[in-house]
């Protein structure tokens, strides 16, 4: 696993171990990121269910002004935090060990990015879709990864389903605002 380009680019990221654990590939984080290039740079970027963090990383190394990740497991925060002392982007970073609906309860920041790839099949991703749509800006993007035989909602709140990308058996959905779809 490795920051695929910006100022970090090439520099190794340590993984997370385990059969629980399903770190995005480095070929659908560089599809991501090739659908978002413009949106990426002085933007701030959400990384739920950071896992080891590199979502947030790599928009960090493209150009975003701050990252937060959040994730429920002690054993990612503390890969999060190895990860942005390697890359030295500690100082645009917050992390955040909790659950998903205790960070939202607390949150007062509004994302430009929110990206989400909770564990699949659990229903987590689509509450966490109904709940996200309130800290994103109207201008902002919502991506989430699932399996292909996964349902989600064509809208969430007042965003709605731009695309879908597949690539294998994951699918990659994008949602924006309704007053902002391309």
């Amino acid at each position: 696993m490795r920051v695929i380009t910006g100022i970090a680019r090439g520099r190794r990221l340590e993984p997370l171990e385990g059969e629980d654990v399903r770190p995005t590939t480095d070929r659908v984080k560089e599809a991501i990121f090739s659908v978002i290039q413009f949106e990426t740079e002085g933007r701030r970027f959400l990384d739920l269910f950071a896992g080891s963090g590199q979502m947030g990383i790599e928009a960090i190394s493209r150009g975003a002004k701050e990252a937060c990740f959040v994730d429920s497991s002690k054993k990612s925060v503390a890969a999060i935090k190895r990860n942005l002392k390697s890359t030295k982007f500690e100082l645009q970073s917050k992390v955040f060990q909790m659950d998903f609906h205790s960070f939202l309860a607390m949150n007062q920041d509004e994302f430009d990015i929110v990206f989400l790839d909770p564990p699949y099949k659990t229903g987590l991703l689509q509450e966490a879709l109904e709940s996200v749509v309130e800290c994103v800006k109207d201008t902002g993007v919502i991506i989430a990864e699932n399996p292909l035989d996964e349902e989600l909602a064509e809208s969430y709140g007042e965003f709605m389903l731009d695309r879908k990308y597949r690539y294998g058996k994951i699918k990659v959905s994008i949602y924006r605002h309704k007053d902002f779809l391309q």
